[in-house]
């Protein structure tokens, strides 16, 4: 069965979308997001390589990582946001490499949601890849509903390969300004295609 990575740009709805199409499928889903958020609550190598490298108060005295500073961070120094991703991404991608072999080897699909798929040159670890698209209102509307600041999002959004480019290197697109239930039927259609041999 196909390993099968979403990507897109924030507030596309790809999150949404893999549960989806994981459910479809009957597949394992692997969220990059919610890795690199485990990483950086319970992982001690990731903690003292953050505050040591990046910046002490990263992490409130409590011992919980400040993700409102660290985000700050990153998206106003290009040099931290490197140093992060060069300390989490490879973490990330050891572990949703390994379960897709496993995955490979035991004929179960798998679903990997992986933001910065392109940006990290990850295309050949999947055989389809699909790209969740909306327009630049659509993504703004949906950031502030979470109450992340426009300047963050804004910041987020420029710092990603656009959109419109993602559209072109992906296999599919799924387009998400409609309802949920548009969604839910572009990952129906979506999963009887996957279902079918890949030529």
């Amino acid at each position: 069965m196909a390993v099968i990575g979403v990507t897109g740009g924030i507030g596309s709805g790809k999150s949404t979308f893999s549960k989806m199409l994981a459910d479809h499928l009957s597949a394992r889903l692997f969220d990059a997001d919610s890795a690199a958020r485990e990483l950086l609550e319970s992982d001690p190598a990731v903690r003292e390589k953050i505050t040591a490298e990046l910046f002490a108060e990263a992490y409130t005295p409590d011992g919980k990582p400040d993700r409102a500073a660290i985000r700050r961070l990153v998206f106003q120094d290009p040099a931290a946001k490197a140093r992060l991703e060069s300390i989490l991404h490879p973490r990330i991608r050891e572990r949703w490499t390994q379960l897709a072999a496993e995955c490979r080897q035991n004929a179960t699909p798998l679903v990997v949601e992986i933001p910065l798929l392109f940006e990290t040159g990850a295309e050949r670890f999947f055989d389809r890849i699909a790209t969740v698209a909306c327009s630049h209102e659509t993504q703004l509307a949906r950031t502030a509903a979470r109450s992340l600041p426009r300047d963050e999002a804004e910041s987020i959004i420029r710092s990603q390969i656009p959109l419109e480019r993602k559209t072109t290197l992906a296999y599919f697109v799924v387009w998400n300004d409609g309802s949920l239930t548009n969604l839910e039927n572009q990952a129906s259609e979506l999963a009887k295609i996957l279902q079918k041999p890949l030529s």
